[in-house]
């Protein structure tokens, strides 16, 4: 590992004033996925800004809707009377990703930004255009079973590893950030991009941009919505495909069930 410079802060606005300026920087929540690439000298920051401290756990209703803070974390998300009740997708999606153990130190924050479980990428005897721009991507022609069915590029066929993220985009969830330019709105399914010529770049972030918090609207189908995901084995495995379906039911006099579907939102993964 290489070595680093360490700062705790307790407010959002030092730290972004910290990590924005300095390309180097980067913020450290749980650490479950950075830590690891640290290891595998995948990422060297030179500065590690901890926000562990900052205020921005809680899980409370806003209007109809609920806002779940970017540090809390993924099984104090999981296992919120709210969640479950209102957002069942999102509860099962928590669930069904990692161990008990890292649940309890993921964040919703860093579950968004973590980064992909393409075998090429974290090993660096490997070129990877994710790493080294133009340096080539090697998942293409090699083992590439659990990389992306549509949306790749001839630059990269990497997946985001996140199932949080998947039943967050079928609930239309709102990214809030805190960068060195204000603060954003940024709907979820905007937030990640695909490779295109550019696979280095993951997300519609600026560098210093901090996630301060997900909202989930209200909605008339969120309740009837659920999480199935596909893996080689039941529990400690990332997805080969997954799904987040929701159902919006209206009352129908002219059907037999007495009910029909106004909307189905469904969000797939496999689609980077």
């Amino acid at each position: 590992m290489q070595p680093f410079n360490y700062k705790k802060v307790g407010q959002a606005d030092n730290a972004v004033a910290l990590v924005a300026p300095d390309a180097a920087a980067s913020y450290l929540a749980g650490g479950t996925s950075l830590i690891d690439l640290m290891k595998l000298n995948v990422q060297t920051p030179t500065e590690l800004v901890d926000i562990n401290t900052l205020p921005l756990a809680k899980i409370e209703m806003q209007g109809n809707g609920v806002r779940i803070g970017a540090m809390a974390r993924n099984s104090d998300v999981a296992y919120d009377a709210i969640i479950q009740k209102r957002y069942p997708v999102l509860s099962e999606a928590l669930l069904s990703g990692a161990s008990p153990q890292l649940r309890n130190m993921a964040t919703v924050g860093g579950n968004l930004l973590q980064r992909t479980r393409c075998y090429y990428f974290r090993d660096t005897a490997f070129p990877c255009n994710k790493r080294v721009p133009g340096s080539g991507c090697p998942a293409i022609e090699g083992y590439n079973r659990i990389h992306a069915i549509l949306g790749g590029s001839d630059r990269c066929i990497a997946t985001h590893p996140s199932d949080m993220a998947v039943a967050m985009v079928a609930l239309d969830a709102v990214v809030q950030t805190r960068g060195p330019n204000g603060e954003r709105s940024i709907p979820l399914v905007d937030f990640h991009l695909v490779p295109g010529n550019t696979p280095e770049k993951e997300t519609v972030l600026q560098h210093g941009e901090l996630i301060v918090a997900v909202d989930l609207p209200a909605s008339p189908f969120a309740a009837r919505s659920h999480y199935l995901k596909v893996r080689d084995r039941a529990s400690y495995a990332f997805a080969m495909t997954s799904v987040a379906a929701a159902l919006d039911m209206q009352n129908a006099v002219y059907h037999a069930t007495g009910k029909r579907i106004r909307d189905l939102p469904i969000t797939l993964d496999k689609l980077l």
